[in-house]
């Protein structure tokens, strides 16, 4: 195999900021690369610079040989020929990548014509047979369809019959599986191998996890504050790792023998604490799980039934239901914390929003310390908000962008009358120090904080009304796996604190067997499976959960 890119001394400058330095790497045809690293790392702008696609303002130097021609200092006409041609990248966020107000078909017709100068009918022809190959269900109606209209699994599967329509002799992945469900992770990872071995294709796969690299590459990158850290071949790299760096980051994500008490942080590596952790048997696990059981449930969950309609068309008389809570029962125990899985759209997050109160249920009961809360008023809501409150996933878009996070912190101690007004200031900033971050971060606004920060803050604000029961719903599902190990640990020190119960909503089975005593599996509204943790992953008794478990990358 011929280099297809080599990469020398490649640095990234935004004015006197470093962005990347003295970036080295190769790559040879059919072979995969893999880029880690947490965010800021500098992965996507290396990726950025061989597609050509810089900001303006950031100046570069060094070299980009591909296919043994210079293409660093390529003027953009050049580049047209290149990029979508012979180098195609899969954007990190389907949604954004694709255009909004085009049907998902004609975005990929667009390219075959423009690089292949197909006909209209034969690009159409061509982007049907694409769908097909990267399975896309229902390939004429996808077709058809608008981006929003489609799931998160499928927008990344027409992102890459978008990126393959021209055969590209390099492929750039930049984090293709984030925040998807272990199963259509699995499937979008085996689905590129077949791609890469079909075509012949050298593929850089972009992640901040290295357990999902860790069957598709041949060599791994390990990137960290725009420098290189390691370099090597996938074996060597995971099997004895010479950086601590790239060790601190095999370490804190959790796995399944993974039985630290608290998670290892990068930073305890970095600072050469090495692996000296206190570990907790599974006898002592199986225990705790048990211990709960014999007090008295802090929520019992009846028959409960949340049904929505589906679309129907100007013709259609008979009504069709998505049934996204389908009659399902069971109880949280005070001290516990419980884990929810399931693939996308299986009920998880609908269950979430109606035990905190953001939906009422069409059929059921709920019981919170013994009284029924499923059909209470909103200002009996606004009451009970105070023991029950719910951590989003996405903390940005549910924090206010006109107001400091000290006063999104503060507005619920008034509103909820936790505080007397002059001492409201001061609660937050307790509260903003209980979480890891400082007082002074109080007149910040949420734009001016990392993804792991703003979730420390939303953390912070449900903990203001001291509450008994938190949902947390995907709270680290898109967080690097350094900062999730981060979040983990905080949790896992507020319950051991103030003895919270959790229910923790997840699609990561690792993650969940981690943190939770128990873990229930939801299928299409309804309940499959609920056992304690180590029970449900090492003894699974029904096949669905079986494929969850054989879905994950350790």
């Amino acid at each position: 195999m011929t280099k297809l890119l080599e990469i020398k001394d490649l640095t990234i400058s935004a004015k006197e900021l470093v962005l990347v330095e003295n970036l080295n790497l190769s790559l040879k045809s059919g072979e995969t690369l893999a880029i880690v690293g947490e965010s800021g790392s500098g992965k996507s702008l290396s990726s950025l610079a061989i597609m050509g696609l810089l900001a303006k303002n950031l100046k570069t130097h060094g070299s980009i040989l591909f296919s043994g021609e210079e293409i660093l200092q390529k003027s953009e006409s050049e580049y047209l020929g290149i990029r979508g041609k012979l180098i195609s990248m899969i954007f990190q966020e389907p949604m954004t990548a694709l255009n909004p107000s085009m049907k998902c078909g004609p975005q990929v017709e667009e390219i075959l014509r423009l690089h292949l100068k197909l006909s209209a009918k034969e690009a159409k022809l061509e982007t049907l047979a694409l769908f097909e190959k990267v399975k896309l269900p229902r390939p004429e109606k996808i077709m058809n369809s608008y981006p929003h209209q489609i799931s998160g699994g499928q927008k990344q599967r027409v992102m890459i019959a978008m990126a393959i329509a021209c055969k590209p002799k390099l492929l750039i992945a930049d984090e293709p599986t984030t925040a998807l469900d272990v199963t259509v992770q699995s499937e979008i990872l085996a689905l590129l191998k077949d791609l890469q071995n079909e075509y012949g294709m050298g593929l850089i796969f972009i992640s901040h996890d290295l357990g999902v690299v860790k069957d598709i590459a041949d060599e791994v990158l390990v990137m960290f504050k725009g420098k290189q850290m390691e370099f090597g071949k996938a074996l060597e790299v995971f099997e004895n790792p010479k950086n601590d760096y790239t060790r601190g980051l095999l370490a804190c994500r959790p796995t399944a023998e993974t039985n630290y008490k608290r998670l290892p942080l990068v930073a305890d590596f970095l600072e050469g604490k090495g692996l000296n952790f206190e570990k907790t048997t599974e006898a002592d696990k199986k225990q705790k799980g048990l211990s709960n059981l014999k007090n008295t449930p802090l929520l019992e969950i009846r028959d409960l039934r949340r049904w929505y309609q589906s679309e129907t068309s100007f013709f259609t008389k008979s009504k069709t239901f998505v049934q996204a809570v389908d009659d399902i029962s069971f109880s949280i125990y005070p001290g516990e914390t419980l884990g929810l899985v399931g693939e996308s759209g299986c009920g998880k997050t609908t269950l979430g929003k109606i035990l905190s109160g953001l939906e009422k249920p069409d059929k059921g009961e709920v019981f919170y310390k013994g009284m029924d809360i499923s059909s209470i008023n909103k200002s009996q809501w606004r009451e009970l908000h105070k023991e029950i409150q719910i951590i989003f996933q996405d903390p940005f878009s549910s924090l206010n962008p006109r107001i400091t996070v000290g006063d999104a912190i503060a507005e619920v101690l008034k509103i909820h009358k936790k505080a007397i007004a002059k001492d409201c200031k001061i609660k937050a900033e307790v509260l903003l120090e209980k979480v890891g971050l400082e007082a002074s971060h109080y007149h910040r606004f949420p734009h001016e904080f990392s993804g792991g920060q703003r979730q420390r803050i939303g953390i912070a604000r449900a903990l203001a009304l001291e509450p008994s029961f938190i949902v947390c719903d995907e709270s680290v599902s898109a967080l690097d796996v350094s900062v999730q190990a981060q979040i983990i640990n905080l949790l896992n020190d507020l319950k051991d604190d103030f003895g919270f119960t959790y229910l923790f909503i997840s699609h990561d089975l690792s993650v969940v067997k981690y943190i939770s005593d128990r873990i229930i599996v939801m299928k299409n509204g309804k309940i499959v499976e609920s056992q304690l943790a180590d029970d449900l992953y090492y003894s699974p008794k029904e096949d669905y959960t079986r494929k969850l478990i054989s879905s994950i990358s350790n």
